[in-house]
């Protein structure tokens, strides 16, 4: 396998923790969304991923987008340890905090939408910094309300076992820790972060254990 990443990609991160958890191995090729003009953006990349984003994973001949697809392809491929739950309702519970964040939380804060903010719209940096506050604290309030009253919840987000919800919080925790949003009114997102990243899988998937970390 090849995994076409950037080391803050929240979506390649999420695939990053995927692959340690299965004990994958794969080679990882970095595509830096901001050096020559965005790397993602030039034709050869394009060729593989017409969206021009990360990540991209290429298995043999099969190459796959969007990373809960690339995260589901794997849970189906490689069924052990699962990151789902085995019962219906609380598969669909795992996959609507995962969907909360990568649907709900991540579009309207991604690279793509704040360069468009900064050289597009002439957004000043406090305004566009206040766009992202914003967002990621209103996704993170919503978030932290239906974690703390779900009886599911444990040290992670069902149970102990890490699932695909899990996936999607840390990078976005890591986020918000990167532009200094204050988590204290999200105990139980920063408590499930915390936990999950004290684990070997998510630590060697972190931004700074990557080849191309600066």
């Amino acid at each position: 396998m090849k995994l076409y990443s950037y080391f803050r990609s929240s979506a390649a991160y999420r695939v990053r923790i995927a692959l340690n958890l299965k004990g994958l191995d794969y080679e990882y090729a970095p595509v830096h969304l901001l050096r020559d003009g965005g790397q993602q953006l030039k034709p050869e990349y394009r060729e593989l991923n017409a969206d021009g984003i990360v990540p991209t994973l290429v298995d043999g001949d099969d190459v796959l987008t969007q990373s809960l697809a690339i995260i589901e392809y794997l849970e189906e491929t490689h069924p052990e340890p699962a990151l789902l739950p085995r019962d219906p309702i609380d598969r669909a519970f795992v996959r609507s905090v995962a969907l909360q964040v990568a649907c709900e939380i991540h579009p309207v804060d991604n690279l793509r939408v704040l360069k468009y903010l900064k050289h597009e719209l002439k957004v000043a940096d406090d305004v566009k910094d206040a766009w992202y506050r914003h967002w990621i604290d209103s996704g993170f309030a919503a978030l932290e309300k239906r974690l703390a009253r779900d009886k599911r919840v444990g040290s992670l987000t069902f149970g102990d076992t890490p699932t695909i919800a899990d996936l999607c919080i840390v990078p976005q925790v890591f986020n918000a820790q990167r532009f200094n949003i204050d988590l204290t009114p999200y105990p139980t997102i920063a408590r499930i972060a915390e936990a999950a990243n004290q684990l070997d899988a998510f630590a060697k998937a972190a931004p700074a254990q990557q080849p191309d970390a600066e």
